[in-house]
């Protein structure tokens, strides 16, 4: 099953006829320079921005999907956590059980995951990058859907907290969960199953991260030149 068929897909000066097919259970990542269409991609992918061309969730038109099955199916994290409220972290949390009504959902497991238990109660206003960060990751999992886009979400984590994302990730997606994520870090994409690399609004190549990330993809795209060296290499313990 395709969890995620785009065909065609534009948007205006932004991102012109991307078409995308992920299966089930796929870890993908998305990258590209600044203003190269991820966002926009993402945007488009979650239902969030009209366009033109098609998208289909587990092979269903999504204007089909009524708006409540849309938020039980899928889940959206935005690059900056911004609240203009004082609301709890755990209450923030727990908004991701919406779409599913009241059902007493209790989300302590997720503040558990998330290092954010012991400060369940403190304002998500008053909160730094990152924590905030964890918070829209936890509300995201609460919404236990199976179809997952995340802008960015390593982007404000410290080291720790990035790699356990990343393993978080890994073990949603052998659970059946899809997950389509940005990344600027292209060190990276060795932990994923498939790379989208955009380029001026369109999708330049797609495929296994050692097959796409090429010299001539890196020198084309990215303006860099990538060579293999020996470097740090961070592991939880």
């Amino acid at each position: 099953m395709n969890a995620l068929t785009l065909q065609s897909a534009s948007v205006p000066f932004r991102m012109h006829d991307v078409s995308l097919r992920l299966p089930q259970g796929t870890l993908a990542g998305l990258v590209g320079p600044n203003g190269s269409g991820k966002s926009t991609l993402l945007q488009v992918a979650a239902g969030l921005l009209p366009s033109t061309g098609t998208v289909h969730w587990n092979e269903q038109p999504l204007p089909t999907i009524p708006v409540l099955e849309r938020g039980r199916t899928a889940t959206w994290v935005p690059q900056e956590g911004r609240f203009e409220f004082g609301f709890t972290v755990k209450s923030v949390v727990s908004q991701g059980r919406f779409a599913h009504g009241d059902d007493a959902y209790d989300v302590t497991d997720l503040l558990t995951q998330f290092d954010l238990l012991d400060i369940a109660r403190r304002p998500v206003n008053q909160l730094s990058g990152g924590e905030r960060q964890r918070v829209l990751l936890a509300r995201s999992l609460a919404t236990e859907a199976k179809l997952l886009f995340w802008d960015e979400p390593l982007a404000a984590l410290d080291p720790r907290h990035g790699l356990e994302v990343l393993m978080l990730a890994r073990r949603l997606t052998q659970a059946g969960a899809t997950l389509l994520f940005s990344l600027h870090d292209l060190r990276v994409a060795h932990c994923l199953d498939y790379l989208v690399v955009m380029h001026r609004g369109q999708i330049r190549a797609a495929g296994k991260p050692q097959e796409v990330l090429t010299p001539e993809i890196l020198l084309e795209v990215f303006g860099v030149r990538g060579r293999e060296a020996t470097g740090l290499t961070l592991e939880l313990p």
